[in-house]
């Protein structure tokens, strides 16, 4: 099964960013992210689309975070990332005339219906903010210093 972990990824860049004294080149934060710094910056405009992040040019320049993590949930940076699909699952549909395919894709619907509902009302309650506070406390916790470059070296 493929999964989709660019919500995953974004976060995780979005976190480091909210440590940084300054703007966080594409370079960086592509080292976070295991990717390549066009798939940093594509994404990364979805979100300064929206609001969440801009992005300074030339020397000294590089992305960072436009707003409070008070006031960015999960839920923001999901629909900014074009709300992809929350579950690889899905119904069959290669007999549809088939009443027992019509019988098991109706509940599977509303079942698939009612957990995506769910997620979606958790992304909304969690923000930016009580990432970085879980975040912090791991940290104190392994009596450790944070260092992108370390953390990704």
């Amino acid at each position: 099964m493929i999964r989709n972990s660019k919500l995953s990824g974004v976060l995780h860049v979005l976190l480091h960013m909210a440590e940084l004294d300054g703007p966080a080149t594409s370079e960086m934060l592509a080292k976070a992210m295991c990717t390549n710094p066009v798939v940093v910056r594509r994404t990364l405009g979805g979100l300064r689309d929206a609001g969440y992040v801009r992005s300074e040019k030339g020397h000294g320049g590089g992305w960072c975070i436009a707003r409070p993590l008070t006031e960015i949930t999960l839920l923001d940076i999901y629909r900014a990332l074009g709300a992809p699909p929350l579950f690889a699952m899905g119904n069959r549909t290669e007999s549809p005339g088939c009443a027992v395919e019509q019988a098991v894709n109706a509940a599977l619907d509303e079942s698939f219906r009612e957990a995506e509902a769910l997620l979606l009302t958790r992304l909304g309650e969690v923000t930016l903010a009580a990432l970085s506070e879980d975040f912090h406390a791991r940290v104190a916790g392994r009596h450790q210093t944070w260092d992108l470059e370390k953390a990704h070296g």
